[in-house]
């Protein structure tokens, strides 16, 4: 099932009348499957308050399997595990599908569990990997697995591994997995392949698997809200992803929208999932481990104060291509953007320095972005620079500096003729010494200078 492709998200934004041809692209199925892959190894024969952990186990499955008989948007399947083989066989592939995914099976599960008796292993991570066979592919529903356990993997398999390698295939959706009374430090066993409950008594497990159910089927929505400098939810017009925390796919991408009225609006969320959201700033904003509340309205506040940057430059032209400018968040090696010069962008407000990619480059640190606001930045108007030769040889561009100190810029040998490029304002040096010289004593300095919209002519013989 290509979950990323249709997403688990829906949304409406409210165009003008005269819009057509809109649609939804990105929408969460609206039937699901749920796969019960249920322990019933040899440990599950252990004292359970008044009763064995199996039978408490069948009880609360069936009373909860019982309850969906009048959801006809959820089909339910039966895999169990260590009940085939006795535990001194050692059957590491003791698993096998009881009931498989049909309309109105759940009187056929809640009879099934009836002969679900326990004997070997747990093979927890073999199970897994099997289950994946038990979907049927069919893009119209989500893929729910509970896995209620009360061990961890007895068969040197690797659960977590599975686990994620099928939600990357999207097979299912992250699982939910419940330990019944299980310690507390096994807690990590499980985290790493989904979402684990530790149900420390029969009353926990019966709160924590309709819980998991409501979670999983009650409509959920949410709302994002980037807030200014100020706390106020007016930022917009931003990419949004939400990213699953597990697999790092991203789930949904959408163009923050706000209305009329300045509220953004609602979008519809798998609240099976936990996501990091991705706020597609310049440079982005993240946060991280967002649980969604199901069956109600999520608001989302993420802080995305942002400014715009503008850069200038009278005479670009004179450059064969387009000028661009690397930034910088100040005190940092990272280039965070590439920015056209005669262009403007929205950046969080903060403290850039930018190397702009003129001839030589252009160097402005400290430049501030502020809540709102619009800085300008102008580069200085090249000029251009002939350099007519007489003869082929060998040369070196140099700047000189304010403090007098020369530094090199490029190499421009020259095959006769004449090279023509733009340059910026300054003061420079052309050390050339030509094929025909006799020697290094030959070579040839000059300098000159370059001002805005002016053109030098230097000679070169």
């Amino acid at each position: 099932m290509k979950f990323f492709q249709y997403t688990i998200l829906s949304f409406l934004i409210f165009f003008s009348v005269h819009a057509i041809g809109q649609k939804v692209e990105q929408s969460i199925p609206e039937k699901t499957r749920v796969l019960f892959l249920f322990d019933a190894s040899g440990s599950m024969l252990a004292p359970w308050e008044n009763t064995l952990r199996i039978n408490a186990a069948k009880q609360i499955l069936s009373d909860l399997v019982d309850s969906l008989k009048v959801n006809n948007k959820v089909e339910l399947a039966l895999r169990a595990y260590g009940h085939q083989s006795p535990a001194k066989e050692q059957n590491c592939k003791d698993t096998r599908l009881e009931i498989g995914f049909s309309k109105g099976n759940h009187d056929a599960i809640i009879n099934r569990l009836k002969y679900i008796y326990p004997k070997g292993n747990t093979p927890i991570s073999y199970s897994l990997s099997q289950s994946a066979n038990d979907f049927p592919k069919d893009d119209s529903y989500r893929n729910i697995i509970i896995i209620i356990t009360d061990g961890i993997e007895s068969c040197d398999g690797d659960p977590c591994a599975v686990s994620l390698e099928l939600q990357k295939k999207d097979i299912f959706l992250k699982p939910f997995i419940i330990g019944l009374g299980m310690e507390e430090q096994f807690a990590k066993e499980f985290d790493c392949m989904g979402r684990y409950f530790n149900a420390k008594n029969i009353n926990a497990f019966r709160t924590v698997l309709n819980g998991i159910l409501a979670q999983s089927l009650n409509k959920t929505t949410a709302s994002v809200e980037l807030l200014d400098q100020n706390g106020q939810p007016k930022e917009t017009n931003v990419n949004v992803s939400f990213i699953n925390d597990f697999t790092g796919s991203s789930e949904f991408d959408f163009i923050h929208y706000r209305d009329k009225n300045g509220q953004p609006d609602t979008v519809e969320v798998d609240p099976v999932l936990t996501y990091n959201i991705l706020v597609n700033t310049i440079p982005p904003v993240v946060k991280n481990n967002v649980f969604l509340r199901g069956g109600t309205h999520n608001v989302i506040k993420i802080k995305s104060p942002q400014g715009v940057l503008k850069i200038s430059q009278a005479n670009s032209f004179e450059y064969t291509k387009a000028v661009t400018a690397l930034v910088r968040v100040a005190g940092k090696n990272e280039i965070i953007h590439t920015q056209d010069v005669q262009s403007s962008e929205s950046y969080l407000i903060g403290t850039y320095n930018l190397e702009v990619l003129t001839l030589p480059r252009t160097y402005i640190n400290n430049v501030t972005v502020n809540q709102g606001k619009t800085n300008e930045i102008s580069i200085p108007a090249p000029g251009r620079l002939n350099l007519i030769f007489s003869s082929k040889g060998i040369g070196s561009l140099y700047v000189i500096e304010d403090d007098g100190r020369q530094k090199w810029i490029k190499n421009i040998d020259s095959s006769g003729g004449q090279a023509s490029f733009g340059i910026q304002p300054g003061n420079y040096k052309y050390v050339f010494r030509s094929d025909k010289a006799l020697g290094s004593k030959y070579t040839q300095i000059k300098e000159f200078t370059v001002k805005s919209g002016t053109t030098a002519n230097i000679r070169i013989y």
